[in-house]
């Protein structure tokens, strides 16, 4: 029996390239888009802002009031809902962008080869240079202390304390890394189609989540904090973080088993609801309570899903796609 159906409650957004991020700057969609522009979306009118002229954009990252940007012609550019745009930054010798973060009171910081620099609220920066290339950054979140992955483990750092940086191994090549909410756990994925984690309180422990067909290309927490749902198989991997052992010895749940791999994941902001995007392009709602499935829309050929995020509130999703297409599902009341 097929899932009951949202469908007509989506409203279609042409973004016209390869929809890399979908970011939420109050009422405004921006979608960061693969040739190098950014398309703002509010209400009916849609247009399009030139940010990354004959480049690509590689990383993006939102924080409500601005999306930020880096692209493969070494500029970091930020972007308001009202199409301003500000170069933020230039890596040195003009290197790609490879990883990107934002704080949450202003502050970011970005990576270019093994180059970190973070840059406070105030202005003030500061470098690190990485054991090996840095793939991934994420903000703890609270406090300013900043996690790096590479090859081998992670780095974690306090760009304004003179302390040393603290590394966590694990060997292996770790693509990107993310804190859970309450700043217990630090998660990397891996090139090895899995994923690493380490319990920063009480034991330094390790905790590996294997088994994946795929590389892990998208993970979110939920507002609680006890789930990481995952991409990577043909349904969502979702797993449990709601004790001090984090999920060792524990086994993930499934949700939203289907015939295609997954893509993109994106937890509902205040509910147990998981928003998921597949590689054929279709996207499914999976509530937790009963495992109940809502279609928000239908496979379409060449248009798989590179894009997923819900508003602050929750009651809008956006999700952008591989060929151009994107939307927005407005929850009704």
């Amino acid at each position: 029996m097929s899932a009951p159906s949202l469908l007509d409650h989506v409203t279609p957004v042409a973004a016209g390239a390869h929809v890399t991020a979908t970011v939420w700057l109050k009422d405004t969609l921006a979608l960061a888009l693969g040739d190098g522009g950014v398309v703002l979306a509010s209400g009916a009118e849609t247009r399009r802002v030139e940010v990354h002229p004959e480049a690509g954009v590689l990383v993006a990252a939102g924080d409500g009031r601005r999306l930020v940007t880096g692209g493969d012609d070494g500029r970091v550019v930020a972007t308001s809902d009202t199409g301003d745009v500000v170069e933020v930054a230039t890596a040195r010798n003009g290197a790609w962008i490879d990883a990107l973060a934002l704080h949450p009171d202003g502050g970011l910081a970005y990576a270019a080869g093994r180059n970190v620099v973070a840059r406070d609220a105030k202005g003030r920066e500061k470098t690190f240079a990485a054991p090996s290339t840095a793939r991934g950054l994420a903000f703890a979140p609270k406090g300013y202390r900043l996690a790096v992955a590479h090859y081998n483990g992670a780095t974690l750092w306090y760009p304004n304390l003179d302390t040393a940086p603290d590394f966590v191994e694990w060997k292996g090549s770790h693509i990107d890394v993310t804190w859970s909410p309450d700043g217990r756990f630090v998660v990397t994925t891996m090139q090895e189609n899995s994923l690493h984690g380490w319990r920063l309180q009480p034991d330094r422990g390790h905790m590996r989540m294997s088994g994946y067909p795929a590389k892990v290309r998208s993970v979110s927490w939920s507002g609680d904090g006890h789930w990481l749902a995952t991409s990577g198989a043909e349904a969502a991997i979702v797993w449990p973080f709601d004790s001090k052992e984090g999920p060792t010895g524990k086994a993930p749940r499934e949700c939203g088993v289907r015939p295609a791999r997954v893509s993109r994941v994106a937890f509902h902001p205040k509910a147990l609801v998981l928003a998921i995007g597949y590689e054929d392009g279709c996207i499914l709602l999976v509530r937790f309570s009963d495992a109940s499935e809502l279609l928000v829309r239908h496979a379409v050929k060449g248009s798989g899903i590179s894009a997923l995020a819900w508003d602050g509130r929750g009651s809008r999703l956006a999700f952008g796609c591989a060929d151009g297409q994107a939307g927005i599902l407005t929850l009704p009341a």
